[in-house]
């Protein structure tokens, strides 16, 4: 049995870790832009929410569990947020 060389090993994970750095960044322009059009419309409240759910999923997959926490917590905000807009628009 060959063991595989290192440099396959090492691009693997350069791949892996640029298909997350790609998401990560995706993830955070997306969640930043929803933020931007929150006063225009309340369903950019809740696109804001999925966003701050995908900076969280990206947290916590790079391995920065705290970023992963502090987005989950602001995710539950932004539905909380769009929920008391729903309510007070009707």
């Amino acid at each position: 049995m060959t063991r595989p060389a290192l440099s396959s090993i090492l691009h693997g994970y350069c791949h892996t870790g640029a298909v997350l750095t790609v998401f990560g960044v995706s993830a955070l322009t997306f969640m930043m832009l929803m933020y931007a059009g929150e006063s225009r419309h309340s369903g950019f409240v809740l696109a804001f929410a999925c966003g701050c759910g995908l900076a969280s999923l990206y947290g916590f997959l790079s391995g920065a569990w705290a970023f992963g926490v502090v987005e989950a917590i602001w995710a539950l905000v932004a539905l909380r947020r769009f929920a008391n807009r729903v309510a007070n628009a009707s």
